[in-house]
């Protein structure tokens, strides 16, 4: 998985590249027919991916993992990972660069294409408004969300104990509601869901509480944590074998 060879290198190229993107975010739900009848009301598309990476710096690897669940029976219908170098030092605020050279490729490793992509991290919550969700939705085209185990910079209200109770995630500097905490369980915990490109922030919670069903984080996440977890892991073994082979043979 090489990066690519425009990839920004420093922050101040990476910052002036979420200024140059951050106006191209639609943070508005695009499709006509939300529901096609036999879906999930107000949850738009059938097949809704999950992207999430593990690294490991002192190997200096990124795994990264795209996994596709159908959107009525959340059941796994295909998934793919990719492994490479990483691609962007770690700097809080622009973590996007670090991760989607992987993110695309293991998007890119599909055979279907998704309706919907799932995040762990941000949108429109974010410090200039281009989280990971809303860089991804830009340079793909496709419908991205945000749902993030944190809430980063921004305040909010408890929201109450029931699951779908909300409250809004605002930056404290200028009051702009930027997400939502959400009840995903009752009395755990809430997540954290902005908008990525092509939604609508009801329609990002209302996908967000379809796919946390049963645990506080969507299915979507679940899955493709694990996933790229492995691959990680698988990627480190190899690594460490090819190196004890080299020392034997240079032995």
């Amino acid at each position: 998985m090489p990066i690519p060879a425009d990839w920004p290198t420093t922050e101040a190229e990476a910052l002036a590249e979420q200024q140059r993107l951050r106006p191209l975010v639609q943070a508005h739900d695009d499709t006509d027919d939300p529901d096609d009848g036999t879906g999930v009301p107000g949850v738009p598309g059938r097949l809704i991916a999950g992207v999430d990476v593990a690294y490991d710096d002192d190997h200096d690897l990124v795994a990264a993992a795209a996994v596709l669940l159908d959107r009525d029976t959340l059941e796994v219908v295909e998934q793919a990972t990719a492994v490479g170098r990483i691609a962007f030092p770690y700097i809080p605020g622009l973590l996007a660069f670090r991760e989607l050279p992987a993110v695309l490729d293991a998007l890119a490793a599909l055979t279907r294409t998704p309706d919907t992509v799932v995040c762990d991290g941000y949108g429109l919550a974010h410090p200039r408004r281009l989280g990971l969700a809303s860089h991804l939705g830009v340079v793909t085209g496709l419908r991205t969300l945000g749902v993030a185990k944190t809430p980063f910079t921004f305040e909010h209200h408890e929201p109450d104990a029931p699951r779908g109770s909300t409250a809004p995630l605002t930056d404290p500097a200028t009051g702009e509601e930027v997400g939502r905490a959400v009840r995903t369980r009752p009395g755990v915990k809430p997540v954290y869901v902005s908008v990525g490109h092509r939604i609508d922030l009801d329609t990002a919670v209302r996908t967000t509480l379809h796919l946390a069903s049963r645990y506080r984080l969507p299915e979507t996440t679940r899955h493709a944590d694990s996933l790229c977890r492995r691959a990680l892991a698988e990627a480190l073994a190899e690594a460490r074998a090819e190196a004890h082979d080299s020392r034997t043979t240079a032995n």
